[in-house]
């Protein structure tokens, strides 16, 4: 996420779109390592940043730093913290929006307090805003949320009840954007998909942590005193379509 339209979007429009809920598997494989664009435990990639020296328009309460960002035992960890009065927070992302169709992965660990959203998504604003989300909303642990933006134009959110506590251990989360539609994975397994307004602009890839104030109802009531928290991610992957 990266605008205030997109959290106020989130909680108007919770009519879902007339969108394909078919639990028949999609006929495409899972990455593999060699789909792996970055792989924490081998080092950072060159195509990617940490942001670094601002913040977001509200309802993001943090600022970025990249000393919020830091590789622990193979793993990358985004640690939302507390530091003289005022909340820092880390986003890991490319330096380009030059990805495109294809299939997205992560595996991830959900940073543990409610206010709180842990996230691995697509994004860009040039020549419009287009993004699609795999977001974790500090409420409710056993639950993702999936969305996307088209145009600037979201209102596609489906929830999907999990069945673990996406805290408690690593997982495999991932999507296929097509030119006619986006399907979500949770652990190999298809969830869902969309195919209607399709977002059409290449993206950078994402991942964040950050603590949202002012919308309790959909992200939980930020929790201070649980600071710090952390994200955890093995690796990104991505493979053109």
């Amino acid at each position: 996420m990266r605008k205030a339209l997109s959290t106020l979007a989130m909680i108007l429009f919770l009519t879902l779109p007339s969108c394909s809920t078919s639990t028949e598997t999609e006929d495409e494989r899972l990455l593999s390592i060699e789909d792996r664009i970055v792989d924490f435990a081998k080092g950072d990639s060159k195509k990617f940043t940490k942001a670094d020296g601002y913040s977001n328009p509200y309802p993001f309460h943090c600022m970025w730093t990249k000393e919020a960002i830091n590789t622990v035992d193979g793993k990358l960890e985004i640690t939302l913290h507390e530091k003289d009065k005022a909340i820092y927070s880390g986003e890991y992302r490319s330096k380009r929006c030059e990805f495109h169709y294809g299939t997205y992965e992560t595996r991830m660990k959900v940073a543990r307090c409610p206010g709180t959203i842990s996230s691995f998504f697509t994004y860009t604003n040039r020549p419009v805003w287009d993004e699609i989300d795999i977001e974790f909303l500090g409420r409710n642990y056993k639950q993702v949320q999936f969305n996307y933006y088209t145009n600037g134009v979201g209102g596609h959110e489906y929830v999907y009840d999990l069945g673990f506590d996406a805290t408690e251990d690593f997982h495999t989360y991932a999507f296929s954007w097509q030119e006619d539609y986006i399907a979500w994975y949770v652990d190999g397994k298809f969830i869902y998909r969309a195919d209607k307004d399709i977002p059409s602009h290449p993206q950078q890839i994402m991942i964040n942590l950050w603590n949202c104030i002012g919308h309790d109802e959909w992200s939980g009531t930020f929790d201070s005193s649980l600071l710090p928290v952390q994200a955890k991610y093995e690796y990104i992957a991505y493979r053109k379509a």
